[in-house]
């Protein structure tokens, strides 16, 4: 009797608490806006008028508190309509503090070493990092596959050993990762968030033992400056940043300091990127254009900079430009398209550039277009912080 009663309760308890978990997903999901579009028609012009930014600075700031509306909705659900945009405010003020905090944090400074990782497949070369690296008095290592005896693996391989290397030592290093990506990888090379989390532990791990009092041993990546130049870099770069919480916390390390990390694209955003002679990001063209080719140039580059100057200029892509009178079907063959979307995407661009114009850039360039895993088939509508297109 007295076992069946127990049984009973428990099964009632469990009962009590799926319902209740139930019912917590249920306003989450009612609450959460649908998309991003949804969510600036609908939620950010209140958080908006609570901050008071000017709208650049708000742009700046809006995907990511759009990504955390999402992530913390469960939290948010039991909230009214009024206090859910006084909190999403607050977050909002929270990440511009710590924008601030961070803003003279070096990039590339005298001193720094650079390691960069380059597309195999594309026109980028490595200058597009060492003259920046030059300019500003760093050490620079490159890696890209580009002679016939390397491999994918060989080249991923290298670069994390590199990687593991920087972490070890003390020398401030700047990662730059230009290419193409998924949430989970930096796709050009097939290198998983975790591998790269590994690598970056595995080397702090080989530093002298620090630990704080009472705490486990510290793991301090702080000296890292990671910057992702490729699709669905924010969502690669939050997934590694959890990756190396999650393995600090269950290997009983104190994680003092993450790498400082930046993204080239939104949450969710693949992108576009200029196609001639070269294929060239348009975040990391315009800090080439900011940084290397306008003088005079400054002492140093940091995250201010990186906040302020190089979002401002791309603060107009994605958006439509004002159309051309005609769109020649010669600016079809400037496109970069695979095989097997050749007809598609034509037709789509033709379409595009007739009655939005958003794939046609007024300075003849036009970002060609792919559909790959995890992305619609159109840019996304509102993307301001362009992701470099997925050919």
């Amino acid at each position: 009797m007295l076992t069946a009663m127990i049984c009973r309760r428990v099964r009632a308890t469990v009962a009590a608490f799926l319902l209740a978990a139930l019912t917590a997903l249920g306003r989450a999901a009612e609450t959460a806006p649908p998309d991003f579009a949804a969510f600036q028609r609908d939620t950010s012009p209140q958080v908006a008028a609570i901050v008071g930014w000017p709208a650049k600075k708000w742009a700046q700031i809006e995907p990511a508190v759009y990504a955390l509306s999402l992530r913390h909705a469960a939290a948010l659900a039991p909230l009214d309509a009024a206090a859910r945009v006084q909190t999403l405010a607050t977050l909002a003020g929270f990440i511009d503090r710590r924008r601030a905090a961070t803003a003279k944090t070096p990039v590339f400074a005298p001193g720094r070493a650079v390691i960069g990782l380059l597309d195999p497949d594309r026109g980028l070369d490595p200058k597009e990092i060492t003259a920046l690296a030059t300019a500003y008095d760093c050490s620079s290592t490159v890696y890209k596959k580009d002679a016939d005896g390397e491999t994918i693996a060989g080249v991923a391989d290298a670069f994390l050993a590199a990687v593991r290397d920087a972490a070890a030592a003390s020398t401030p290093t700047t990662i730059v990762v230009l290419g193409h990506g998924l949430p989970t990888e930096i796709q050009s090379y097939a290198i998983r968030f975790e591998r790269l989390a590994d690598a970056l532990l595995d080397g702090a791990a080989r530093r002298p033992p620090t630990a704080r009092a009472g705490e486990g041993r510290a793991i301090d990546l702080g000296h890292i400056v990671l910057i992702c130049d490729d699709c669905f870099s924010a969502d690669f770069l939050v997934n590694l940043l959890t990756a190396i919480e999650t393995r600090c916390r269950d290997g009983k390390l104190t994680l003092a300091s993450p790498p400082t990390c930046v993204a080239g694209t939104n949450h969710g955003r693949v992108g576009f990127a200029d196609f001639a002679e070269k294929f060239v990001p348009h975040f990391w063209k315009d800090v080439v254009e900011l940084y290397f080719i306008r003088r005079p140039r400054p002492e140093r580059i940091v995250l201010g900079n990186i906040f302020e100057n190089v979002d401002h200029m791309m603060y107009g892509y994605g958006r439509a430009p004002r159309p051309p009178r005609r769109c020649p079907a010669r600016d079809l063959a400037r496109h970069r398209l695979t095989p097997e979307k050749t007809t598609t995407v034509g037709r789509m661009c033709l379409q595009r550039c007739h009655q939005t114009d958003r794939l046609f850039r007024p300075a003849r360039t036009i970002a060609g277009w792919r559909a790959s895993a995890g992305s619609a088939s159109t840019p996304p509508r509102g993307s301001r912080v362009l992701v470099l297109s997925d050919q």
